[in-house]
């Protein structure tokens, strides 16, 4: 059987508050990395709703998206020769309050508010290429609408034609 090359779909929240953008600190096999809230889409979950869940796993807030940055492809390979193509679905929206007694996803180390300077000063940490194009793209305004991202019902387990 021939090979069937599938990128990695990730959800990503563009998160901002008063000029400072809301990433996480991660341990990786290269070491400490930060990155927005992040992660793989789960099956039977929209990009929206898999950007709230991410968001809610990696910072322990809700998020609500409101509107979609882009959409991004990077290809990335590992120091073991893995050659991985990521499909990455960014959103911005509403950040609720910080749930204090909710622990952080496996691997997040904490969280930090940066600004886009602080961001662009720290690359060689980025564990996405694509973590600094996200913020700069919100910074530039752009914001589509949710309903740009048609979920069939079959996703979510009905309507299977």
């Amino acid at each position: 059987m021939a090979f069937r090359w599938k990128p990695n779909v990730t959800v990503a929240a563009v998160i901002e508050r008063a000029g400072r953008f809301l990433v996480v600190e991660e341990e990786t096999s290269d070491g400490l990395r930060l990155n927005s809230p992040a992660g793989h889409l789960d099956p039977g979950e929209s990009p929206a709703e898999g950007c709230a869940r991410e968001t809610l796993e990696e910072t322990a807030h809700r998020f609500t998206p409101t509107a979609l940055v882009g959409i991004y492809m990077s290809r990335q390979r590992s120091a073991r020769g893995e050659d991985t193509t990521y499909m990455r679905f960014a959103f911005c929206g509403t950040l609720g309050p910080l749930d204090p007694g909710r622990a952080l996803d496996h691997g997040i180390v904490r969280t930090l508010w940066l600004t886009a300077e602080e961001l662009r000063a720290n690359r060689e940490r980025h564990r996405s290429p694509l973590l600094l194009q996200c913020v700069d793209d919100y910074l530039a305004g752009r914001r589509y609408p949710l309903d740009l991202i048609h979920v069939h019902p079959s996703v979510n387990g009905g309507g299977d034609d």
